[in-house]
């Protein structure tokens, strides 16, 4: 006769549940790794569970336009708060050139981070071009090509202010009812989370 035959051992008694336990730990394991993303991927791609709270106080600009979409050319390694022009700079430009400024000077130490400019599409009248060169000495002031403009903004004739990174995206857009606070809020805020400008 042959040799007598080993008992099988507890553990390959058990191998089959074993290695159903091992599946499932593998399984949820996965899950925890690959579920967050997939989830965060719908949310992204459907647009569902998504915050309506926003941090900000402009209009976000997140589509890759710069400030060449503006009609605006200039080289600025710094963040830049814009104002622009695309008709005469009356009342309301004039106030948001003065808030540019005083944001700028409110972000205090950080204020060489930033500059502050005027793209008009128009020439300025002579009383208040005066005025730009007497009492806004570091106002960076370029044209603005107006048909380049139209097609980014629309039809907008309104002046209106925009933050712009050191690499020149447009960031927030804000139009002339905005606030100081929020505003320099915001600023200082992008201020705090770039490593750039």
């Amino acid at each position: 006769m042959g040799a007598a035959m080993n008992p099988p051992s507890m553990s390959e008694a058990k191998s089959p549940a074993s290695r159903r336990k091992g599946r499932l730990q593998l399984l949820l394991i996965l899950l925890g790794v690959i579920g967050p993303m997939i989830l965060a991927t719908g949310m992204y791609k459907l647009q569902f569970w998504v915050p309506e709270g926003r941090s900000y106080h402009g209009q976000l600009i997140g589509n890759g336009q710069t400030r060449a979409d503006l009609g605006v050319q200039a080289q600025e390694q710094r963040w830049q708060i814009l104002v622009t022009a695309p008709k005469d700079c009356s009342v309301d430009c004039q106030q948001l050139v003065y808030l540019a400024r005083q944001v700028q000077i409110g972000l205090a130490r950080d204020a060489s981070r930033a500059s502050h400019a005027l793209a008009a599409a128009q020439p300025l009248n002579s009383e208040y071009e005066a005025k730009l060169n007497r009492e806004y000495p570091q106002l960076q002031r370029y044209p603005m090509d107006l048909t380049t403009f139209s097609k980014t903004t629309g039809d907008q004739t309104v002046p209106q202010l925009w933050i712009i990174d050191p690499h020149g995206n447009l960031v927030l857009r804000y139009d002339p009812t905005v606030k100081g606070k929020d505003l320099l809020n915001d600023l200082r805020h992008l201020l705090k989370l770039s490593n750039i400008g």
